[in-house]
């Protein structure tokens, strides 16, 4: 093995162009000396190289700019997501309450911590191998041999006692950086993994706010049904009175009841629906749901504007792509890994100790062994093995880049998305509104006109029908649009940012 051929297999940058001049020494030594000084130097700039490929973060198209336009911000470089307490933009104290919560008692995110936890264990388990492995063992015993053993010395006995102490070392020389790309691919999985737990955290803290609204919009639909099962009973009073004074039919009456039962009936159900929610918001912050319950609260949430940056910020802002980028560089580590495989070993070995027949000489000099040399090992045929392996390295490499793309271009959608429906249902609101405006107000005029016998009690009835479900419908789209508000903030990453990946 010289330079050249070292070169040749691995590339130039891996190992000296020529030995310095200090070290050609005079012309009269001997070319084996000077091999026996070029092996060491190439080993010595070997154990700082590796075999992996440049790493390049994949290309994928990033726009300029968002397309849509809606009520947000844009974001100043400084103008960001607050990392910590995101959900304090919507300024309910109730909220930031559940949400600390979820953070110190959520199971979820408490397993994906411990995830993170076994990823930084593993960095270490593999950084061991940079360093010599030194190991120390005793023994003692009572042996007897058989007195028929083959080849057994004569006059040897058949019954005496073995004791032993020694001391082992090995330390693998990394030669071709087999050892430090293992090392560089377990810290970017560690990193990828501390990207997860963020990932996890952020998720549910989404959901945990999702549900809050949700809860939060079914209090006010359960406000409105019961204020309108009051109106609903007026009216059936007053059909009564009509009917007991001969002035309407039958008829009337039925329709009246039945339309009070039927809100009653979405009364119940709507109530159904809301304890499913407080029972999932209880699960969410680690709570027995027979033990939890949240207070009504009708009070509408306050749409917060959102800072929004430039499309590039995402790379660094959402951890789902972090993660990904990360496998991309572990797999491009293992890539490394794989080549070296089909360079020697080197593995320097060194041990020693005290053995003895007699306990009382166990430490005496005379009783002293050692052992002391390197080990070279390369493979001769794997049947395709390692050809197999380096292969497969490659492609998983190819794979984690193609999912980072996927990863990446699905973000983008997630934002245009959510602000497209932040600006549609902005204006949708404001046009249910004004359809609840105006059935309220025909409600009035079927109520005026039946009194005066005009019309007859279907009108009002569908009039009240109508009015109830525009009014449902416009509590329904906000607590949609606050849906989306939050949604957006997970497109956005939260308060989260590259920057807080640690290196392992």
């Amino acid at each position: 093995m010289n330079n050249r051929w070292i070169q040749r297999v691995i590339g130039r940058e891996c190992v000296p162009d020529a030995v310095p001049e200090t070290a050609r020494g005079d012309r009269r030594e001997t070319k084996t000396a000077y091999r026996t000084w070029a092996l060491a130097m190439s080993a010595i700039a070997l154990a700082a190289c590796s075999l992996a490929p440049p790493y390049k973060v994949p290309d994928v198209p990033v726009a300029t700019q968002y397309q849509s336009q809606g009520p947000w911000t844009t974001a100043a470089p400084a103008d960001q997501l607050d990392r910590a307490g995101w959900w304090k933009l919507y300024q309910e104290p109730e909220l930031d309450d559940l949400e600390q919560r979820l953070i110190a008692n959520n199971h979820d995110l408490h397993a994906a911590l411990f995830h993170y936890e076994q990823a930084q264990a593993y960095i270490k388990q593999v950084s061991s191998d940079l360093y010599p492995h030194v190991g120390a063992s005793g023994n003692i015993q009572r042996d007897r041999e058989s007195d028929t053993r083959p080849l057994r010395p004569a006059g040897a006995p058949s019954d005496y006692t073995s004791a032993t102490l020694g001391l082992q070392v090995d330390y693998e020389v990394d030669l071709w950086g087999r050892v430090r790309d293992s090392v560089a691919a377990s810290k970017d999985e560690g990193q990828a993994s501390q990207a997860d737990l963020a990932s996890t955290q952020l998720s549910l803290e989404i959901e945990l706010a999702r549900s809050y609204i949700d809860l939060r919009g079914l209090d006010q639909q359960i406000q409105l049904i019961e204020d309108t099962n009051q109106a609903y009973q007026k009216a059936l009073d007053l059909t009564r009175d009509r009917h007991r004074a001969g002035i309407v039919s039958d008829l009337d009456v039925a329709r009246a009841t039945s339309q009070l039962s039927s809100t009653e009936s979405e009364l119940t159900q709507v109530k159904a629906k809301r304890a499913l929610l407080e029972h999932a918001v209880a699960v969410l912050v680690g709570a027995s749901p027979s033990e939890f319950t949240i207070a009504a609260n009708t009070q509408p949430i306050a749409l917060p504007a959102i800072p929004v940056g430039v499309p590039s910020t995402l790379l660094q802002r959402r951890p789902d792509i972090a993660a990904a980028e990360r496998r991309v560089a572990a797999a491009n580590s293992k890539v490394g890994v794989a080549r070296a495989a089909f360079f020697p070993s080197l593995t320097l070995s060194a041990g020693g100790g005290v053995q003895s027949s007699v306990l009382g000489t166990l430490l005496s000099a005379p009783a002293s062994y050692w052992t002391l040399g390197p080990t070279l090992a390369q493979y001769v045929f794997d049947g395709g093995k390692r050809r197999a392996q380096l292969a497969s390295a490659k492609e998983a490499t190819s794979e984690a880049g193609e999912r980072y793309r996927s990863v990446v271009l699905g973000s983008f959608r997630q934002v245009e998305d959510d602000l497209t429906l932040l600006d549609d249902l902005g204006t949708a609101t404001g046009q249910q509104q004004d359809a609840a405006n105006a059935a309220d107000t025909a409600v009035n005029l079927a109520l005026a006109r039946y009194r005066r016998g005009a019309v007859s009690y279907l009108d009002v009835v569908e009039a009240q029908s109508v009015a109830l479900q525009s009014e449902r419908s416009v509590i329904g789209i906000r607590t949609q649009q606050l849906d989306a508000n939050v949604d957006l903030i997970r497109a956005l990453g939260g308060g989260w940012n590259k920057d807080d990946l640690t290196s392992g």
